[in-house]
C-alpha cells in the first residue's frame, strides 16, 4: 500500500468546507423539523438544537442535523414567541428557513435564519381540534358541541349562591396565586374564604398529569367545596399547552364541583378554558369574578329585606289605626254609657219627687171627697174612710218603698258598670297600664330597646327597662 501521498485532517475539512461553501453559497430553504436537545444562553442570545424529522409510522429517527440561532435568527426567535404565546423549546415543531454551513472542528450545521409563527400556530391549532374531537368522541356524556359552544358536565353544574370554600390549583410561587389570594382577602365587603392548595406545576404540557392528580385528590378530601379555581401567572404567556392536553379537559369536563379558570393569558383560549364552568382571563379576574357572585346574593337578600321593613311598617301603621280606633270606640262607648246612665238617674230623681206629689194631691182629693161623705154619714162613712185610709197608707208605703229599690237597683247597676269601666277596675281583673316618660303607651311604636318604662298594677308601680320587643301578627285571642 503506498502511504506516501496523504493529507491532513484539517486539508480534508477545508475541502469539504470549500465544496459545501460553493455548493451552498446564498442558498436558504425553508424545512420542517421537529426541535430537540435546545439550550438556550439569554446573556449572548445564543440558541444551540439539533432538528430532527422521524417516521410518521414508527416515529424512528430519519435525519438530524445541528442547528444554532443568534443575532437575526435569535429575534427571529423571540418575535416568534411573542406571536404564538409558546416558548422555542424541545418537541416542537416548526417551518423555520435555514442556511447549510460547515466548520472544520464543529461539523456540519444548520442556521436558522427565519421561522413561521403562523406554521406553529396552525399545528397547535390542528392538536387543539383533535384533542377536542377526542374528547367529543370518548366522553360524549360529559362533552358535546352545539352552535353555541362546547356544553360539558361542570358547565351545566350550578354555583353555590354563596361561595366561601375554594379548592386552589396553582404552583406554590406564582404571582398569580398571591395576587388571587391578595384580591380575596382585600375585598371591600368584608367577605370570609376558605381557600386549600392544592400545588402543583402549572407550565409544561408533561405537568398536565400533575394537575390532574390534583383533581382526584380534591375529590378525594371528602371536603364540600362551592368551587376549584385554576391559577396561573406571574411570567410570560407561554407555556399554555399544558391546558390543551386530553387528560386534563377531560377531568374538568367531568369534575363535579364547578370549575373557574384565571391561567393568565389575555389572546388564547385553552380546552381547559373552554370545557370549565366559567373562564376569566386572570387569576385577579377569578378572584373579582367570585366577590362580584357572592354580592350578587347579598344585594338580592338586601333587597328582599328592605321589602320586609317596608311590609312590617305598613303593617304596623295599619295596626297601629286599629288600636287608635278601637281604642277611641272604647273611650266614646264609655261616656255614652255613663252619659245614659246620668239622664237616667237624673230622670228618676224627678220622677219619684213628681209621683209622691201626684199621689198626695190624689189621696187629698180622696180625702176631700171622703170628708164630704163622711159629714153625710159620718159613723159608718168615717169608719170606712179611716179603713181605706190606712189600706191606702199601706199601699203608699210598699209602693214607695217597692219605687225606692228599684231605683236603687238602677243605681247600683249603672254604679257597677262605671266600676268595672274603670282604670283601679282593669288593673285588679290582671291588666296592666304602661307609662313611658309620663305618659300612657297604647302602642309599641314610641318604645326602643332600652327604653325606661312603668308597668302599673293593682298595688304597685313596676319599673323596667325593655330588652327587645316582639310585633305582634294581629292573630291574638280577643281578651
Amino acid at each position: 500500500m503506498d502511504t506516501q501521498h496523504y493529507i491532513t485532517l484539517s486539508q480534508l475539512a477545508a475541502t469539504i468546507q470549500g465544496t459545501i461553501r460553493n455548493a451552498f453559497t446564498g442558498y436558504s430553504a425553508w424545512v420542517v423539523a421537529d426541535i430537540t436537545s435546545h439550550s438556550f444562553y439569554p446573556a449572548k442570545g445564543y440558541h444551540y438544537f439539533d432538528l430532527v424529522e422521524k417516521d410518521t409510522r414508527s416515529h424512528q429517527l430519519t435525519a438530524k442535523i445541528s442547528a444554532t440561532a443568534w443575532g437575526n435568527g435569535s429575534m427571529r426567535i423571540r418575535e416568534f414567541e411573542s406571536v404564538t404565546g409558546q416558548r422555542f423549546s424541545n418537541d416542537m415543531q416548526v417551518l423555520v428557513k435555514v442556511a447549510v454551513e460547515y466548520h472544520p472542528v464543529y461539523g456540519l450545521k444548520l442556521s436558522l435564519l427565519d421561522i413561521d409563527p403562523s406554521f406553529t400556530i396552525g399545528m397547535l391549532e390542528q392538536q387543539k381540534q383533535a384533542t377536542l374531537q377526542r374528547l367529543l368522541t370518548e366522553c360524549g356524556d360529559i362533552v358535546r358541541k352545539t352552535p353555541e359552544g362546547y356544553i360539558t358536565f361542570n358547565k351545566q353544574l350550578s354555583l353555590s349562591p354563596v361561595i366561601q370554600r375554594i379548592a386552589v390549583i396553582s404552583s406554590a410561587s406564582s404571582a398569580g396565586y398571591q395576587d388571587f389570594m391578595h384580591t380575596l382577602e382585600a375585598n371591600a365587603y368584608r367577605y370570609t374564604f376558605h381557600a386549600d392548595n392544592y400545588f402543583a406545576a402549572v407550565q409544561g404540557e408533561a405537568n398536565a398529569a400533575q394537575v390532574c392528580a390534583q383533581f382526584d385528590a380534591i375529590a378525594a378530601s371528602g371536603k364540600s367545596y362551592d368551587t376549584v379555581v385554576i391559577i396561573r401567572g406571574g411570567g410570560a404567556q407561554t407555556d399554555l399547552l399544558l391546558f390543551d392536553q386530553y387528560i386534563l379537559g377531560k377531568a374538568v369536563a367531568g369534575f363535579p364541583v364547578p370549575v373557574i379558570t384565571g391561567i393568565g393569558h389575555l389572546k388564547n383560549e385553552t380546552i381547559t378554558d373552554m370545557l370549565a364552568h366559567t373562564a376569566t382571563k386572570t387569576p385577579t379576574r377569578a378572584a373579582e369574578l367570585i366577590i362580584a357572585h357572592n354580592r350578587t346574593f347579598e344585594e338580592s337578600l338586601l333587597s328582599v329585606q328592605k321589602h320586609i321593613i317596608i311590609r312590617m311598617q305598613q303593617m304596623l301603621s295599619g295596626r297601629q289605626q286599629q288600636l287608635a280606633a278601637l281604642h277611641a270606640g272604647i273611650v266614646n262607648h264609655s261616656r255614652d254609657i255613663l252619659s245614659v246612665s246620668v239622664e237616667g238617674l237624673a230622670r228618676c230623681r224627678q220622677m219619684i219627687p213628681q209621683g209622691a206629689r201626684h199621689l198626695l194631691l190624689k189621696q187629698r182629693s180622696a180625702m176631700a171627697q171622703l170628708s164630704g161623705q163622711v159629714l153625710v154619714k159620718p159613723g159608718q162613712v168615717t169608719a170606712a174612710r179611716i179603713q181605706e185610709l190606712s189600706h191606702i197608707k199601706k199601699d203608699i208605703q210598699l209602693y214607695a218603698r217597692k219605687l225606692m229599690q228599684q231605683q236603687q237597683q238602677q243605681l247600683q247597676h249603672h254604679e257597677t258598670v262605671i266600676k268595672i269601666m274603670s282604670p283601679q277596675s282593669l288593673l285588679q281583673k290582671g291588666f296592666a297600664m304602661v307609662y313611658h316618660n309620663g305618659a300612657i303607651m297604647t302602642g309599641s311604636s314610641q318604645l326602643q330597646a332600652g327604653d325606661k318604662i312603668t308597668v302599673r298594677m293593682t298595688d304597685a308601680d313596676v319599673h323596667a327597662t325593655i330588652n327587645s320587643k316582639t310585633i305582634n301578627d294581629g292573630n291574638e285571642p280577643n281578651i
